[in-house]
């Protein structure tokens, strides 16, 4: 409440309260969205007896898929931050769920991609998010068409906060 009141004094009457509240709500569920997935990976994972690796750590290996990728690439998709798409993928290739390999034209960059190892993890989550899907889709969830208009909504708003990033700059 604090922080609709501060908006609402800094953008004046002209903002809708509604609106505001609303996209307000909608942040933060896009936050607490996030962090149950990680914890329905976890406890997959955890039932499966894949302790060595954490929800971050599967869900990289899963973004990657059959790709050969830098750091760079990953975090221009907008999956992950630097510092810690860096760590993450020195503690995958250290584990054993990834090759590393030097770039032949700039040696400072290193590609990656999965080992059999990690190709086992991303069909598990593959697998995972296969059945929420028909679970979903069979209990009749959310439908289709909802799903899509959610997708559309989200991309939108994507777009709209990089435009915010990239004038900023």
């Amino acid at each position: 409440m604090e922080i609709l009141v501060s908006v609402q004094q800094q953008f004046g009457p002209s903002l809708r309260n509604e609106y505001l509240s609303r996209y307000l709500d909608n942040l933060a569920l896009l936050e607490r969205l996030h962090r149950l997935m990680l914890d329905v990976i976890k406890d997959e994972f955890e039932r499966l007896g894949v302790m060595t690796i954490n929800p971050v750590q599967a869900l990289l290996l899963f973004n990657i898929g059959d790709n050969e990728v830098t750091a760079g690439e990953l975090k221009s998709r907008g999956y992950y931050q630097g510092s810690n798409v860096t760590y993450n993928l020195k503690k995958l290739v250290e584990l054993g769920y990834m090759h590393h390999q030097r770039c032949a034209v700039d040696k400072r960059s290193v590609r990656v991609r999965l080992t059999p190892q990690g190709q086992e993890v991303r069909d598990k989550l593959a697998d995972m998010f296969s059945q929420h899907a028909r679970k979903m889709q069979q209990d009749e969830i959310v439908d289709y068409s909802t799903l899509d208009t959610v997708a559309r909504s989200l991309k939108k708003l994507e777009r709209y906060w990089g435009d915010q990033i990239r004038y900023i700059y």
